[in-house]
């Protein structure tokens, strides 16, 4: 029984929590790896639309235990309202289990986020002022609080204190902030450590030893390639790395451990936030993409920029990730076009990439060359065979497939968990 990654192939949104959720009913255990609430899946099962930001998708589906790795930054105070909302509607959410190294969002580093991002004007990136990045930069400085910390009050009061030392100086003397309170900052995160304690496991031994008993694991990434902070658009990027080497680290597993990574995009492309996008349509028919797939964020709710599907995109996600299987998205949306436009390569200043250009300025400036496929009218939201689909839906997929270098193992038909075209098994 294998282990999977699901990963991102674009700049998020592409329908990774769909992904994970349907495939998560044949799992026992589904891992998120990275990331933190700066993002959201929206999953609907049986008409029923739910939004999740940090919680795991696998959490929906019964029998399954889902977790949240080592890799993952957590708001304490988010992760209870998720788990309030939805236990409210009639969901268990018993089986959540939380690996001890995890990063806890302290309440300075959103306020930090937040100030730094205004403070840089024109050159904002996009951040969504949910602490993430400040809170991934304390993870790497050294000053970092971890879920374990919340059961010690000494230790905790002192890493506090040592996170405060310098970011209290930032606040006061180049923001003019107010100096942040390190009793309230202490006292504030006691305060979850009963709630969550029930909850925490050595997360790594949990997974290597389910996959030892021949349980299936997936791993759920948290943003996507595009955004990858090492492989991803920097520095318009997440903090994290959410590309498939990222659920190694992220949870405490080794790449031999690893039996198949599934990429997801969607037919088209979109893209939240700041940052190069070659194909993206910035007149009426942005718009009716836009509109029509509702390209509306799940966490921020900002319409996504929207483009056509960009084959260049793809061919280096599979690239850097890795992928066996690709899960594309959303075809349904692309119903009535007569044709569909398919960026194969790039032209930056005269010169032809079929692959991603080496520095972001190239890419900063790439033109999208385009090849136009027949489009369908038919309605497939009903459809659950590959044959069953009108030609043109058919060799649409089989064009992707071939300029992507992947197999399209799974195809999105509609905003259902049933609403979906298994072509390949890979669990």
């Amino acid at each position: 029984m294998p282990a999977v990654i699901v990963v991102g192939t674009q700049w998020g949104d592409e329908g990774k929590g769909k992904a994970t959720d349907h495939l998560g009913v044949d799992v026992d255990l589904v891992v998120k790896f990275n990331g933190g609430n700066n993002a959201g899946h929206t999953v609907v099962i049986d008409g029923e639309k739910y939004a999740l930001h940090l919680l795991p998708a696998g959490i929906l589906s019964d029998g399954v235990t889902p977790i949240i790795g080592n890799g993952v930054v957590i708001d304490p105070e988010v992760l209870f309202q998720e788990i309030e909302e939805l236990e409210d509607r009639g969901r268990d959410t018993s089986r959540l289990k939380i690996s001890a190294n995890a990063h806890i969002i302290p309440s300075y580093n959103r306020l930090i986020d937040r100030t730094t991002e205004k403070f840089l004007g024109k050159r904002q990136i996009g951040t969504t002022g949910r602490g993430i990045g400040p809170t991934y930069a304390d993870k790497m400085n050294r000053i970092g609080i971890r879920v374990q910390d919340l059961f010690d009050e000494s230790i905790l009061r002192q890493k506090v204190e040592g996170a405060l030392v310098n970011k209290n100086h930032l606040l006061v003397k180049v923001f003019n902030k107010r100096k942040v309170d390190i009793d309230e900052v202490t006292a504030e995160l006691l305060s979850y450590a009963d709630r969550i304690q029930p909850m925490v496991v050595d997360s790594s031994q949990l997974v290597n030893d389910a996959l030892d008993e021949g349980k299936t694991v997936l791993f759920e990434a948290g943003q996507a390639t595009m955004l990858d902070i090492d492989h991803g658009t920097y520095p318009f990027v997440t903090s994290s790395n959410a590309t498939a080497g990222g659920a190694c680290t992220g949870a405490g597993v080794g790449p031999t451990r690893i039996d198949a990574v599934v990429g997801v995009t969607k037919a088209y492309t979109t893209r939240v936030g700041e940052g190069p996008f070659p194909t993206e349509l910035f007149d009426a028919e942005g718009e009716e993409l836009r509109e029509r797939g509702g390209e509306f964020g799940v966490t921020t709710g900002r319409p996504r920029r929207c483009g056509w599907f960009d084959a260049v995109v793809a061919r280096y996600a599979t690239r850097v990730n890795g992928l066996t299987d690709l899960v594309v998205t959303k075809l349904d949306v692309l119903t009535g076009y007569e044709q569909i436009p398919v960026c194969v390569a790039y032209d930056v200043e005269g010169e032809r990439f079929d692959d991603m250009p080496v520095s972001q300025s190239a890419f900063h400036h790439a033109e999208p060359i385009y090849e136009y496929l027949p489009g369908w009218s038919e309605d497939i939201s009903k459809v659950r065979t590959f044959e069953e689909l009108p030609v043109n839906a058919q060799r649409y997929i089989e064009f992707l497939e071939e300029i992507a270098r992947v197999r399209v193992s799974v195809i999105g038909v509609g905003a259902g968990r049933e609403a979906a075209i298994v072509r390949h098994q890979f669990v």
